[in-house]
């Protein structure tokens, strides 16, 4: 091999290994974004959370339909309770069990996390809950923002009865602050059983997991 060649191979591997570097650091840089909007979230800091979000990002919890644009986040955000946590009030909602996948040209990315939920407010009994992210981001400015956010509430229950004793349903759009589009996805929480599709295929077989056979539910008409 010409020693032309030789240097050609050398710097095409520096390049590999540049771009290995550039995507790490995304995923980095990502996982730290969804762990503030977990701690806003948490603390009802609702202009932070929406400012995480791209200008047209879109916000989507459970059924309560889809929200478009910063603004509109803001209002669906305020359907938690008002700016600020206040006092005897509980609203975590933790991030884990991240799956990033970065687009080849760091300029888009998509993440599933797990979602741990407890809440609680005066004169009502606490609740845990459970659900799924399906999240994209884009990178803007050399800046990673939520471009779309998919919280899927899988479970929630009444902390002292437990999962067996209490199924509590997920909330439908609001009549106060209106979703700009329906819910893209029409399911039932627990005790239904509903997986939402993968955003990554399968890391051994490569096979996609979009399309997974899931139960029938004669009360969102699934077959």
């Amino acid at each position: 091999m010409s020693p032309c060649a030789h240097a050609q191979t050398a710097e095409q591997r520096l390049a590999d290994y540049r771009q290995r570097v550039e995507r790490l650091e995304d995923q980095v840089a990502i996982e730290t974004l969804q762990a503030d909007y977990g701690y806003y979230f948490d603390k009802g800091l609702w202009n932070e959370v929406a400012d995480l979000f791209s200008k047209d990002g879109t916000f989507e919890y459970g059924q309560r339909g889809v929200y478009v644009g910063q603004d509109r986040i803001r209002s669906a955000l305020l359907l938690f309770g008002p700016h600020g946590l206040a006092p005897a009030h509980l609203n975590n909602h933790m991030q884990l069990q991240a799956v990033i996948t970065v687009a080849p040209d760091g300029r888009t990315a998509k993440a599933r996390w797990q979602g741990m939920v407890m809440l609680a407010e005066p004169g009502a009994n606490g609740q845990w809950g459970v659900g799924l992210y399906e999240n994209e981001y884009v990178k803007q400015g050399g800046v990673w923002k939520i471009s779309k956010l998919h919280f899927y509430m899988t479970a929630l229950t009444d902390y002292d009865l437990g999962w067996t004793k209490s199924a509590i349903p997920m909330e439908g759009q609001s009549a106060l602050f209106p979703p700009d589009r329906p819910p893209t996805e029409v399911y039932r929480s627990y005790p239904g059983a509903y997986i939402p599709p993968f955003d990554y295929v399968h890391p051994v077989t490569g096979k996609s997991l979009k399309n997974i056979p899931q139960p029938a539910d004669d009360v969102v008409g699934r077959k």
